[in-house]
C-alpha cells in the first residue's frame, strides 16, 4: 500500500502544502548534525492504521531518518502504547511531523470506527461494507483502514460493478429497461445490483433478474417484508438511514450486506502525538 505511487503522490502533495516554502522554525535551531529520537504513541484505545504510509512520510523528507513501526496495522492498541519510533536528523524530524500524523490519525480514525462496527454484528451473518463517499483522492487509503477495522469494500470505482440507483432508473424510465441495457452492455461477469425503496420495486427488480437489491432507506419493518419477498433469490444489501446505535435493529436473518458511508465521510480522527526525548535524556 505504501510503495504505490498514488500514495507517494498523496504524500508529496501534503508536503508541499505543509513545507513547501521550507520549515522556517526547525532549521533557525538544529544544524544538519543535530539529531533526536523520536516516538508516536497513543492517547487513547484506538485501532492503529497507516503505519506504512507515516513511515513513507519520514523517509521522503528524508531518506537519513530511520523508522521503526512498533505495531502493525489493524491491531487494538491502549492508551500510552507506542506505534512507531524515529531516529534521525532533527529538523527533518520536526518538518515531517504533522504530515505522518494527519495520515495516522486519520486512517486510524477511520479503522477505530470499523472496527466499532465489525465488533456489533459480529455474532450475524451480515457484512458492514463501506461505500464511496471517502475523501477525494484518498478512496484507496481510507478501504485500507474500513479492512484494518475488520469491515469490508464495496466497489472502489464506478467501473467495477453495475448499481443502477434512482436516478439511473429514472431517466431510463424503468427498473427493467435500465437493468436490460446495462446486461447487454456490462461483461458477462458483472453482477448487477438494483436499488429499491419501495415493496414494488423490490419486485420489478427480481422480475428483472437483478443479482443483489439494495434496500435504500427501508425501515427494519419494511426491510423484513422485502427479504420475504426476496426469498434468498438475490443478495440482500441495506442502505441508507443505518447509525452504529440502530445497527442491530436493520443486521435482520436475511440481510447479507449493510452500506455504511459514516465508516469514511464522519470518522473522527485518533489522538496521536509525536514526542521527541529531550536532549538531557538521549544517550
Amino acid at each position: 500500500m505504501n510503495s504505490l505511487p498514488r500514495i507517494d503522490h498523496l504524500i508529496d502533495l501534503a508536503l508541499e502544502e505543509d513545507a513547501g516554502l521550507g520549515d522556517l522554525t526547525s532549521r533557525a535551531i538544529f544544524s544538519a548534525q543535530h539529531r533526536s529520537h523520536g516516538f508516536i504513541d497513543a492517547k487513547q484505545d484506538l485501532v492503529v492504521c497507516g503505519l506504512g504510509v507515516a513511515a513513507r512520510v519520514f523517509e521522503r523528507v528524508d531518506p537519513a531518518l530511520r523508522v521503526r513501526p512498533t505495531a502493525q496495522d489493524g491491531a487494538r492498541i491502549k492508551r500510552g502504547a507506542h506505534v512507531l519510533t524515529v531516529d534521525g536528523p532533527t529538523a527533518a524530524l520536526l518538518t515531517a511531523e504533522r504530515t505522518a500524523l494527519n495520515f495516522l490519525q486519520r486512517l486510524s480514525g477511520i479503522a477505530t470506527l470499523a472496527r466499532r462496527f465489525a465488533d456489533a454484528v459480529a455474532d450475524t451473518d451480515v457484512r458492514i461494507v463501506d461505500t464511496r463517499k471517502t475523501t477525494p483522492g484518498w478512496r484507496a487509503l481510507e478501504k485500507y483502514a474500513v479492512r484494518c477495522g475488520g469491515c469490508f469494500n464495496h466497489r472502489s470505482s464506478l467501473g467495477e460493478h453495475v448499481l443502477i440507483k434512482d436516478n439511473h432508473i429514472a431517466a431510463a424510465g424503468s427498473i427493467a429497461s435500465a437493468v436490460r441495457k446495462t446486461r447487454a452492455a456490462a461483461p458477462h461477469l458483472s453482477k448487477i445490483e438494483v436499488e429499491a425503496r419501495t415493496l414494488a420495486e423490490v419486485k420489478q427488480a427480481l422480475r428483472a433478474r437483478a443479482d443483489v437489491i439494495l434496500l435504500d432507506n427501508m425501515s427494519p419493518e419494511l426491510i423484513r417484508r422485502a427479504v420475504e419477498v426476496i426469498a434468498g433469490a438475490a443478495v440482500v444489501e441495506v442502505s441508507g438511514g443505518v447509525r452504529f446505535e440502530t445497527l442491530r435493529d436493520y443486521a435482520l436473518p436475511g440481510v447479507d450486506v449493510i452500506s455504511i458511508g459514516a465508516l469514511t465521510h464522519s470518522a473522527t480522527a485518533v489522538d496521536l502525538s509525536l514526542t521527541i526525548e529531550p536532549a538531557r535524556a538521549r544517550r
